[in-house]
């Protein structure tokens, strides 16, 4: 690679890394800016009046100037005015806390103003205008976005790029999962920017950016994991979008990261909101959830049952309470078994004879 090439992409890397600008300090520097514009109106004025009265005739005033410093006195004090101190006083720029100032300088990015105060830069140096989230938005969604509209609901930009944390809300889906089941879910991103640079230049509109590739990680990941498997109800490993909540959202927001580096965002935070099946299947999967509950439990009560049974032959057997030969113990089994593991309570019937 030539020399030549190699400084255009240090060049390059330079501008898309946020790096902090060269400021002074804003408040004394405005205080001498006003003081000095003060002075030069007032040395304009006194220009103005010492060249009228010459010219009416009055003279040797202590605080006439002679006609010729008083024409200079009109110029200087109209040049400093006018022009030099306005243009030092544009020089002046207030951060608030959690916002930044990106600027450049004829098309070049100089440096990021992170501190919160009022600092003096360049005067011709000027801020770079970003998106602004609509005040009445708590959080964006993502909704316009899966529709295909670029209705986002943004203000007017501006110079003030806010370093708070915000949250991306989405409204409900409808994807289909690992199985191919549609499901509806919603998720919430917890977001923040960390280089202004990269969230100014490398993309278009930050906001938007990380809208389109949440949904996109989104989709990603639900068509990953099924909604549920069949032993989430029996506590298994298998993962799932309704078992594992906290694996989810741990790779979901590593997906998200991942996609929104490149524009100097911060993901903090993701999870998901609402899940559960499309209406169209909803009946059906509660059916089948409640089949595999039921089969579940009926397992659960048939091994119980066998436990008992045992347990009752063991007790008889150890006590020579009766000898009961294979037959009977078969008929016995039988018995406790249509006891313990039928649905409805069970009728006795009194033998009075023998059961032999």
């Amino acid at each position: 690679m030539s020399s030549a090439q190699a400084s255009a992409n240090k060049a390059v890397k330079a501008i898309h890394s946020e790096y902090e600008a060269k400021t002074a300090p804003g408040l004394f520097l405005m205080i001498l800016f006003i003081v000095l514009l003060l002075a030069s109106i007032g040395l304009f004025v006194l220009g103005i009046v010492s060249a009228a009265s010459a010219d009416e005739g009055i003279t040797g005033q202590a605080w006439q100037l002679p006609g010729g410093t008083a024409i200079a006195a009109i110029i200087v004090g109209a040049i400093l005015a006018f022009i030099v101190m306005p243009t030092l006083l544009a020089g002046l720029k207030i951060v608030k806390p959690n916002e930044a100032r990106v600027l450049t300088l004829f098309g070049r990015y100089i440096g990021t103003i992170r501190k919160d105060g009022i600092f003096w830069v360049n005067p011709f140096a000027t801020a770079v205008q970003v998106p602004k989230p609509s005040e009445s938005q708590a959080s964006l969604t993502m909704s316009e976005k899966s529709k295909g509209s670029s209705q986002v609901a943004l203000n007017m930009p501006t110079t003030k790029l806010s370093l708070k944390t915000m949250t991306l809300a989405s409204e409900k889906q409808k994807i289909n999962d690992l199985l191919g089941n549609p499901i509806i879910i919603s998720i919430i991103v917890i977001w923040r920017v960390v280089d202004t640079a990269k969230a100014v230049f490398d993309v278009d509109n930050y906001f938007e950016f990380l809208s389109v590739q949440s949904d996109s990680a989104l989709r990603n990941i639900v068509r990953m994991y099924p909604y549920d498997s069949s032993d989430d109800i029996a506590g298994g490993h298998e993962k799932s979008l309704r078992g594992s909540s906290q694996e989810i959202a741990q790779k979901l927001q590593d997906e998200i990261q991942e996609k929104v580096e490149g524009a100097g965002l911060e993901i903090i935070e993701a999870r998901i909101t609402h899940l559960a099946y499309a209406p169209e299947i909803a009946a059906a999967m509660l059916q089948r959830q409640q089949a595999s509950a039921i089969v579940d439990a009926r397992a659960l009560i048939v091994e119980g049952a066998v436990g008992m049974v045992q347990q009752a032959l063991a007790k008889l057997s150890e006590q020579e309470i009766v000898e009961l030969d294979e037959e009977r113990k078969a008929a016995m089994v039988s018995n406790l078994l249509v006891v313990l593991c039928a649905n409805k309570d069970a009728q006795p019937v009194v033998n009075s004879g023998t059961i032999y």
